[in-house]
């Protein structure tokens, strides 16, 4: 039989101490504060990395940007977390959850608040796009922090019958925060400008600091977290079957980065929609994200059938952004058929959105208690990649195949990821 390691077991006395101070300090209810903190770091951090890409449209006229330039600075963006999720991961092992996510969160609050004062355009002054896009990769590079701490926090506290349904619960705050973004942020952008909106994000990431600081700690042993299977096995760098789902996982998102951040700007250019149209198209995706994730979370734990729902989403998804594709061809020709357009990129968006939660825990339980932060980490850096390539290549997949050609690769994406979802022998 394997040995089932924690991450207590070789930890200096300091440490213990600390455990036992938690234990004194918070009953055994404390772990949904953890999960309240998760959420809100995640939340804070989705309205900055899908908030900014809902505005597009404003920031392309704002900063006097191309379709090409936009991409670049939104995919810095993206590449910037990419780069920094597995330092941040490795780093949680080692310091653990409280320590990097308020440096995390501190520093993502504080960069925000220069860049509202900085780095906006102003009625002398419009900031390049290489001022821009290196202000947003730093935003990337620090707000990469709080996935893989946030995680390792919640697996932590909770036992193996709530894993599921708790990581879920965390993963809604991307869609959560998203949406809220998507719905704010566009009109905030359009009204008061970049001040407003990199000024509201900096709060939201000052609040969320606060609360970690005031209640997130080690918890206390016996509070049934901490056991994961596999974690005798090799370390995640070294695992085959954590590097196929980390690479099914970002595949899986490539699709669901291009709804977040272009899904806007074809509605826009293409179907000729509205601000309010399209925020709310957005903000729809992001609110069925949400839903999806806390029902699959829990049906996933009563059944342990995470692979097949896995499997499931990818199959779904890929149908749904072949719909989509064939829609777009439909509506070149029929006009009749473009107010069809904002509900199939909601039906789509949804569809791609909904396993995230199921994916992480399956992660986390295969690379063991003691190496759950450089797994998640792992994981959000392959999905980044995807934050980062996916905006630079769809200005370029539209000169050559136009909209039809996007939402095809993005089938083909998802149609890629099925077999690897396949539970390994």
């Amino acid at each position: 039989m394997s040995a089932i390691v924690t991450r207590n077991d070789c930890q200096p006395p300091e440490a213990r101490a600390d455990r036992a101070a938690a234990r004194r300090a918070f009953g055994p209810n404390h772990r949904w504060k953890v999960l309240g903190i998760g959420v809100a770091a995640n939340a804070g951090f989705s309205a900055t990395f899908s908030g900014i890409p809902a505005t597009a449209v404003a920031m392309r006229q704002a900063y006097h940007l191309d379709n090409a330039s936009l991409g670049l600075a939104l995919g810095l963006l993206g590449l910037g977390v990419a780069l920094s999720e597995l330092p941040w991961g490795m780093l949680t092992d080692r310091w653990g959850d409280r320590r990097v996510l308020l440096t995390g969160l501190g520093a993502t609050a504080a960069w925000l608040l220069s860049m509202a004062l900085l780095v906006v355009p102003t009625r002398s002054v419009v900031p390049g796009v290489t001022l821009l896009s290196a202000s947003l990769l730093v935003a990337g590079l620090l707000g990469g922090s709080v996935n893989g701490s946030s995680g390792r926090a919640i697996m932590g506290w909770f036992g193996e019958g709530e894993r599921g349904f708790a990581m879920s619960i965390r993963q809604t705050a991307v869609p959560l925060g998203g949406g809220l973004g998507a719905l704010v942020l566009p009109s905030l952008a359009l009204a008061l400008g970049f001040t407003a909106v990199f000024g509201l994000l900096a709060a939201v990431s000052f609040i969320s600091a606060y609360f970690t600081w005031r209640w997130l700690h080690e918890p206390p042993v016996g509070s049934g977290g901490h056991a994961a299977a596999a974690a005798s096995g090799p370390a995640p760098l070294r695992n085959i079957e954590v590097w196929r789902i980390s690479s099914a996982i970002g595949l899986l998102c490539f699709p669901q980065v291009a709804v977040l951040t272009f899904a806007s700007v074809f509605l826009h250019d293409f179907a000729g929609m509205g601000t309010w149209v399209t925020s709310a198209s957005l903000a729809t995706v992001q609110t069925g994200a949400m839903v999806m994730r806390v029902w699959s979370g829990r049906f996933t734990d009563r059944h342990r059938n995470r692979r097949l729902f896995l499997r499931f989403c990818s199959a779904l998804s890929t149908f749904a952004f072949l719909a989509l594709w064939l829609l777009v061809i439909g509506a070149a020709a029929i006009p009749a058929l473009v107010p069809l357009l904002p509900l199939m990129v909601v039906v789509a968006g949804i569809s791609v959105s909904a396993w995230h939660g199921v994916a992480y825990t399956e992660l986390a339980t295969l690379a063991g208690a003691g190496h759950v932060g450089t797994a998640l980490s792992l994981a959000n850096s392959f999905v980044f990649i995807g934050f980062c390539l996916v905006p630079i290549t769809i200005p370029w997949l539209l000169v050559v195949f136009a909209w039809p050609g996007v939402w095809l690769a993005a089938a083909i994406c998802a149609a890629v990821a099925f077999p690897i979802f396949l539970r390994p022998a």
